[in-house]
């Protein structure tokens, strides 16, 4: 890393250069209000000399050529995603952060199936933007990298950490785009990530911040603010013991904490009578396991348990957001899974919305349970499309990790509307089976119509998602599986470590293209 304001070397190296020298001592501190964020490909050929963007390009013309000539003498070419952080190359901004962005017109890698040139930009700046907030600087402008969307999500993805409990924060620092480009292209990735990061922030609250009643309340703010165009029903425990969805019921009693059933609406199409897209989302806001408990080893993150309702509300608030010319329903039902002398007990047999009769034969798996009668209530809004997302199984975890949302459908069209969307966002999603093979091992059941688990320890994911079918009969229905992707480690280079907030921006990109076709 090249710094100049060291004591005599740094000095000595900015009047070799010929940079202005705007500081004294004492001043500098002062001026550090602003960064700037540039990027730079790789090599094409091993004597070629590394190029930068067009917005690089005019910088570095800006400063008479010194950012090319100080970066040539810091070290080797930038790999994709490392940074260098120069200073005092111009006054409007102390600190510069050039960040690699791999081959220049990188597009579609059908083996990585996202597309690169768009990732690696996210990367970059995510990486260059957290930077600039460890040098304490109050705003950063970012170079658009040929594709300002992709800029505006990386920068404010990576800015994002959850601190609201905390005394002592990270520097607040507000992102803008460099120059005159794409500035519709930069508020849509502003969006998008901002999206992501409601998402993020809902799954990190501890649960005792984020009970059913509260998240439903948060949601109702948000969308509210979003747009006129919604409206939100915060159902109580008296109308879903109403609409008879004893499944739900079943999981909801053994905790203190009132059960609720959220109903967002989203009415964006021109024609209010068009049939809308239905969205559910699995709203666990604190999973102990029930009876069948959980080790207490990283029980605190099954605070996140209501991911599924916090990526798909996200998703809806953005569409809001966004004016989409469609109608779209959100359906979270919402409760904690807790223990007590009221819970469900392995072996007993509750009743769904739909009739069916479940045996509870694992209380931990309680996700299921309550998402049964939310998928059959679904199907009164007459939809086009139905798709519920849900921290569902361990066994997803195991199956992909973090490197893709798995996705259980019935319909191959849904599938590759879902896949083409994932690729441009980066947030993959990957094709898991609905077999025969599978239901058999739920509906083989001693004391009910179907059981909560599967009738062997293997394939848990694609029986949990044989399960969920019994409930469905619309033909364009997924299941997406989001346990592995709902916290980001240090795999996931434009995110922080904590809860990820996916597959929140391929839903919202669902949208976009839904509404793009529905125009």
């Amino acid at each position: 890393m090249f710094l100049l304001p060291l004591p005599a070397a740094g000095l000595f190296a900015i009047r070799r250069l010929g940079v202005k020298r705007f500081w004294s001592r004492g001043s500098f501190a002062a001026d550090m209000t602003k960064g700037l964020v540039l990027g730079i490909y790789s090599r094409e050929k091993e004597d070629d000399m590394p190029q930068f963007t067009s917005a690089g390009e005019n910088f570095d013309k800006l400063v008479s050529g010194k950012l090319r000539e100080v970066l040539n003498i810091s070290g080797p070419p930038l790999k994709a995603g490392k940074t260098r952080t120069f200073y005092g190359l111009h006054e409007d901004f102390p600190s510069v952060v050039v960040v690699g962005l791999g081959r220049k017109g990188a597009g579609v890698d059908d083996l990585e199936n996202w597309h690169e040139g768009k990732e690696n930009i996210r990367v970059a700046v995510a990486v260059g933007c957290r930077q600039i907030q460890d040098l304490e600087i109050a705003s950063v402008e970012v170079d658009p990298c040929g594709d300002a969307q992709a800029a505006a999500e990386g920068a404010v993805l990576g800015l994002y950490e959850y601190d609201k409990l905390k005394q002592k924060k990270k520097a607040a620092v507000s992102a803008k785009l460099y120059g005159s480009g794409d500035q519709e292209a930069w508020q849509r990735g502003v969006l998008f990530a901002s999206g992501q990061n409601l998402a993020r922030q809902l799954m990190e609250t501890p649960a005792n911040e984020m009970t059913p009643t509260k998240f439903a309340e948060e949601i109702e703010k948000n969308l509210k603010s979003a747009s006129s165009k919604t409206e939100v029903h915060i159902r109580p425990k008296s109308w879903i013991e109403e609409q008879e969805m004893g499944s739900f019921l079943s999981v909801a009693k053994g905790s203190d904490e009132p059960p609720v059933f959220l109903e967002i609406h989203y009415r964006g199409s021109p024609d209010a009578s068009d049939a809308p897209l239905v969205f559910v989302g699995k709203g666990i806001t604190f999973d102990s396991g029930g009876i069948s408990i959980k080790p207490s080893a990283n029980m605190d993150l099954m605070r996140a348990d209501m991911g599924g309702a916090a990526t798909i509300c996200s998703a809806i608030v953005t569409a809001a957001k966004l004016g989409l010319p469609l109608n779209i329903v959100g359906l979270a039902p919402l409760c904690e899974n807790m223990p007590s002398g009221k819970a469900n007990k392995p072996g007993d047999v509750v009743r769904a919305k739909n009739g069916k009769t479940i045996q509870v034969d694992n209380t931990d798996a309680e996700g299921r349970l309550i998402l049964a009668d939310a998928l059959f209530y679904a199907h009164t809004f007459n939809p086009k499309v139905i798709i519920d997302a849900a921290t569902l199984t361990g066994a997803m975890d195991v199956a992909l990790g973090s490197g893709a949302t798995g996705v259980f459908t019935n319909s191959s069209w849904l599938w590759n509307r879902l896949s083409e969307a994932s690729v441009d966002t980066g947030d993959r999603v990957w094709r898991m089976p609905l077999f025969e093979h599978y239901t058999r091992q739920v509906v083989d059941c001693q004391l009910a119509d179907v059981n909560n688990i599967g009738k062997y320890r293997s394939a848990g994911a694609c029986t949990a998602a044989a399960f969920l079918r019994e409930f469905v009969t619309h033909p364009k229905w997924a299941h997406l599986d989001i346990a592995g992707v709902m916290t980001s480690k240090d795999d996931v280079s434009c995110l922080r470590k904590g809860m990820s907030g996916r597959p929140t921006r391929t839903l919202i990109e669902f949208l976009v293209r839904f509404g793009q076709d529905s125009e």
